[in-house]
């Protein structure tokens, strides 16, 4: 058996069967996979080197007794610097297990021996699309700039990882991330041709440092198997953001794109529209698009931020205050030594907390909250700080904490709702109105509170908020009645207790317009289209073109009032499937109560109103993300994305969005092989 040499490498020597050993007596099979790509040649007296067999370059093997081992000759084939190896279109390399266990195997040394076994899994093949499309996938999804496959730390790392791969440029990244898009566009619009129902829209606008705008669109539907999505269709580049034309233009776009035309239901924007803005918009979607309940549910306002926008209004009344706070956290949370004292306080008092204390993200107003109700639960701690330190000129008094318990009970309210929308689960419309009618009634009350410090917080944030429901109540209040285990109960009741003695007229208004609205839906044209005909005939009958253009009996006379018959028994027998519904007793509350999938089970038992309820319970009440529902600022584009052409920044930030919900696919990483340590 060969001695191991330099670099600690086990030479397993054994003799090939096809070359011819110098020395009789050490006639082994050589086992290593190395000679799969080597033969031995002689090359003088005591001398062998190892010879590639593909670009024949020579390496030292032997020199009298001394031998050099193979790890050399693994690194040549293994590492991809044998250059014919590495352009053959299909180069299969061997991977290698990892080391067995070292140890002893009865040999005259004490080296420990480490021995390596060719793994029991095929070859392993190198695929350059697949690597490319990684990439693509890896810029999209962690939002890597794409000048990433020029940044010199990267390409070095890939060559390290994988020699072979030839790195990208910018362009053909760019091209690739594209291709990406296109790919999961292809499957979204399958998605969204096969829907049932409506699609309804949701609008945030992003500045810029160019001063130009980006419109994200949104679409919210319930597709054929009854399950709600929630997918950006398009990021539009507006040049000019503050035109009464922008968004009219912007979904002009998308239902283009899309082919969406007739299919619209509602839209939702996240900032107001001046009346010209509002006339645009409904003016350009009425020559497309039937307006149900003439436009009432077209343009909606965004929950998230109106609530966001209330809760800066009640900050910036109390804004002093605030900051008195704020630094008296900082004050604690800054310096290991003050923290230190303000914990000893705390554990003394023996004052319980639930939450921690941190300094606010004055961006997010959340954060502001948790600080102020974090606070006040410590108020008993901060009286008995220092006040002499020159870092901690005024502890707040009394009046302070008591007027930051009074704010975070009103913040509550909008905090509590909001926080609604944080799941990872899409809520349906019909979980907001309940939540929108209390914020109504508290602030209404409080507005008119004797307390002049309450009244004076609360009416600004009334007024703002009164707005909100004035444009959404009819909405939400339609999509509660769909709730079965609320109906028209939750609409009296609430609105009895918001507009007392007036709640009978506010309460018709809910009522007629929900019966109006199944009666366009019964109206709605159903004709049997050449797809249904040809599934439900076997593709074996196609339907007859009437002759002259009207069907006529046999003795010549039209049946015109036969169909205004037809028509008028149709809908006679459709309203009563809306009382019917009405007049059933309500189900139990209960928390987990899947309303989508109670209207799918009831779809032969209410097949109009469960159309009804397939469109109304997608609309979305906010039009920006989970994770910027508590912002207080706009979103901006950043610089570089500015930068990119409006295509590659929609193909970057719909991909994302599509492929955020796809488990990641990690069977074909980008180097797929196994080294000896």
């Amino acid at each position: 058996m060969e001695t191991p040499t330099g670099n600690n490498e086990l030479v397993i020597a054994e003799t090939q069967p096809n070359i011819s050993e110098t020395q009789p007596n050490k006639r082994r099979k050589k086992k290593s996979v190395v000679w799969e790509h080597f033969t031995i040649e002689t090359v003088g007296a005591g001398c062998r080197r190892a010879c590639c067999k593909q670009c024949k370059q020579s390496f030292a093997y032997s020199t009298g007794s001394k031998v050099a081992g193979t790890s050399h000759l693994k690194r040549h084939i293994a590492k991809g610097t044998c250059l014919l190896l590495r352009n053959q279109e299909k180069n299969q390399l061997t991977p290698y297990s990892a080391p067995s266990k070292m140890g002893g195997s009865g040999g005259t040394t004490d080296t420990p021996k480490r021995r390596y076994r060719v793994s029991g899994s095929a070859y392993f093949s190198f695929d350059l699309d697949r690597c490319r499309h990684e990439i693509s996938r890896m810029i999209i999804m962690h939002d890597y700039p794409l000048h990433i496959v020029e940044h010199p730390g990267f390409v070095a790392f890939v060559q390290n990882l994988q020699p072979r791969f030839d790195m990208v440029s910018f362009n053909t990244v760019q091209g690739d991330c594209v291709a990406t898009y296109l790919r999961e566009k292809q499957s979204l619009q399958r998605l969204i041709k096969g829907m049932p129902g409506r699609i309804c829209l949701a609008l945030d606008l992003w500045t810029s440092s160019q001063t130009v705008g980006y419109v994200f669109i949104t679409g919210h539907f319930i597709n054929s198997d009854w399950k709600l999505h929630r997918k950006i269709l398009n990021v539009i580049m507006e040049p000019y953001p503050d035109s009464d034309a922008a968004f009219s233009h912007a979904i002009a776009a998308c239902l283009s794109d899309w082919n969406m035309e007739g299919k619209l239901f509602s839209v939702s924007v996240n900032q107001p529209l001046t009346e010209v803005g509002v006339d645009n918009l409904r003016a350009l979607l009425s020559l497309k698009n039937p307006l149900m309940l003439n436009g009432q549910l077209l343009v909606g306002s965004c929950l998230v931020r109106t609530l966001s926008s209330i809760a800066q209004e009640a900050l910036s009344t109390v804004h002093e205050t605030v900051k008195k706070i704020r630094v008296s956290v900082k004050y604690v949370k800054t310096s290991e030594s003050h923290e230190e004292k303000f914990l000893e306080l705390k554990q003394q008092l023996q004052v319980p907390s639930t939450k921690g204390l941190a300094l606010d993200d004055q961006t997010r107003w959340n954060t502001t909250y948790d600080m102020l109700l974090a606070a006040s639960e410590l108020k008993e701690v901060f009286s008995c700080l220092d006040t002499s330190d020159p870092d901690y000129k005024e502890a707040p008094s009394m009046e302070d904490w008591k007027q930051i318990e009074t704010l975070c009970t009103y913040l509550k309210l909008l905090f509590d709702t909001a926080n609604l929308l944080a799941t990872t689960t899409i809520p349906t419309t019909n979980t907001f109105f309940h939540e929108a009618w209390k914020i109504q009634l508290e602030l209404a009350r409080a507005a008119t509170s004797e307390d002049p410090f309450i009244s004076s917080l609360t009416k600004p944030m009334q007024k703002k908020f009164d707005k909100y429901w004035k444009d959404c109540c009819l909405v939400l209040a339609i999509a509660v009645v769909m709730d079965p285990r609320f109906k028209m109960k939750l609409v009296e009741f609430s609105f009895t207790k918001i507009y007392g003695d007036d709640a009978a007229t506010y309460i018709k208004t809910v009522d007629e317009g929900i019966h109006e609205l199944f009666l366009e839906y019964v109206a709605l044209p159903l004709p049997l289209t050449p797809t249904y005909i040809e599934e439900a005939t076997g593709g074996t009958v196609k339907p007859e073109e009437p002759q002259g253009g009207n069907l006529v009996s046999s003795n010549g006379l039209g049946l015109t009032d036969f169909d205004v018959y037809i028509m008028e028994t149709t809908s006679q027998q459709s309203r009563s499937e809306l009382d019917q519904y009405l007049e059933e007793s309500l189900l139990p509350r209960v928390n987990e109560f899947d309303v989508i999938g109670w209207w799918k089970l009831n779809n032969r038992k209410y097949p109009t109103l469960s159309k009804m309820a397939h469109d109304i319970l997608s609309i979305p009440v906010s039009t920006v993300g989970p994770d910027s529902l508590f912002d207080t600022v706009s979103k901006e584009m950043d610089r570089y994305r500015c930068s990119l052409r409006p295509e590659t920044v929609e193909a970057l930030i719909c991909a994302k969005d599509w492929l955020q919900t796809e488990p990641v696919d990690t069977s074909n990483a980008l180097v797929k092989m196994e080294f000896p340590i």
